[in-house]
């Protein structure tokens, strides 16, 4: 299974970015989704989750009410609607996946089954 994230980029402080994470070699709709985010040298901490088998979402509490997170099955994706950015918001930002019944991915340990390779976020302010 392999996971690739894309969609970063270079916002102003108050824009908007989507990021999207694609699955390859298994289905999303049955796995645990999560989007988490390192700044230069800090932790890799929680962003957002998306729970399996029910859709709960859960955000870090920086982000509730701007971020979104959401599934779309039809093309296996795992979105990350990001708006009112701020500078703080600038990370590399990591989608990880978890096929375990009930798991919800809030956090970085025990580690995700998977995790994808990062996307660059920069947010000027």
């Amino acid at each position: 299974v392999q996971l690739q994230a894309s969609g970063g980029g270079l916002v102003q402080a108050g824009g908007s970015l989507r990021l999207s994470c694609a699955a390859s070699g298994r289905s999303f709709s049955t796995a645990a989704v999560g989007w988490f985010r390192q700044a230069p040298g800090k932790e890799r901490e929680f962003v957002a989750a998306i729970s399996w088998p029910y859709t709960y979402t859960y955000y870090v509490d920086s982000v509730r009410g701007r971020f979104t997170i959401s599934r779309d099955n039809a093309k296996n994706t795992v979105d990350l609607q990001m708006n009112s950015l701020k500078p703080e918001d600038t990370a590399v930002y990591y989608c990880a996946a978890d096929p375990l019944y009930g798991r919800v991915l809030t956090t970085t340990a025990p580690g995700p089954a998977y995790w994808g390779q990062g996307t660059q976020v920069t947010v000027s302010s």
